[in-house]
């Protein structure tokens, strides 16, 4: 006779009951101060600090302590300003993906304060083309001289550099300044130049200079109505110091206009 098993009612099934199972973990929610990129689309980017734009930016994983490591080893924005992509690709977690990415955006921002230079409306303060100067010149590492003429109505006409000299000056010759002016039948001019130290104060080189280009420009017919410096950390009307001479045929210096 074959024989039969016959099913043990007292036996365990080793089938686990779904009761058995432990249950499933939601991931834990992240607070609303941990997402900037929803906060930016919600409240705009300004409700951003500056670590969270530059997580934006870089993306992926821990990308704001990656953005911190970042502000940390190159001294902040303004560090970051002045570094490039090789310098940016040795910090800890940023590579090449990353360092381009956050050169890129420096020097978008850059291009964007260039196109602030008044050129359709007259330029009544040296303050109106703060920006735009400081664009061009805040982070050059050696000194440049430029020149910016005006028309009869004080609105842009030209803007040249000149000269490029060393970490501290810059020779710059009346002729090579003036001469661009005359061509373009510019009525008055600015002159421009900065300090890569980082102090925007004008020294004694700077006055004397600022001095004999105001007598040239009188002569000629083409007032300087203001010589500025420019620097990473400020920026310095010599007019507004009363270090720009003014003779009885000159034109009022722009700083004699309020500031809008």
């Amino acid at each position: 006779m074959p024989l039969q098993l016959v099913p043990n009612p007292t036996a365990e099934c080793s089938t686990p009951s779904p009761t058995s199972l432990p249950p499933r973990r939601s991931p834990p929610k992240r607070k609303a101060q941990e997402r900037p990129r929803e906060r930016l689309l919600l409240f705009g980017p300004k409700s951003l600090s500056e670590t969270e734009l530059l997580a934006l930016l870089l993306g992926g994983g821990r990308a704001v302590q990656r953005a911190q490591a970042v502000l940390d080893a190159v001294g902040g924005l303004n560090g970051l300003s002045r570094a490039c992509a090789h310098e940016l690709r040795e910090v800890i977690g940023i590579g090449d993906a990353g360092a381009t990415a956050l050169a890129a955006a420096v020097e978008l921002h850059r291009r964007l304060d260039r196109l602030d230079l008044p050129m359709r409306r007259p330029l009544r303060h040296p303050r109106e083309a703060e920006r735009f100067l400081r664009s061009l010149l805040g982070d050059a590492e050696r000194e440049h001289f430029m020149i910016i003429g005006l028309d009869a109505r004080q609105r842009v006409l030209l803007v040249r550099t000149i000269a490029v000299g060393s970490l501290t000056r810059v020779e710059v010759h009346p002729r090579e300044v003036f001469r661009p002016l005359v061509r373009a039948g510019a009525h008055t001019c600015l002159l421009v130049h900065n300090h890569p130290s980082g102090d925007a104060r004008p020294s004694e080189a700077d006055i004397e200079l600022t001095a004999r280009m105001t007598d040239i420009g009188r002569f000629l017919g083409i007032p300087v109505l203001d010589h500025v410096v420019v620097s990473a950390n400020g920026f310095v009307s010599l007019a507004e110091l009363g270090l720009v001479g003014r003779g009885p045929g000159d034109l009022p210096s722009l700083s004699s206009h309020p500031s809008p």
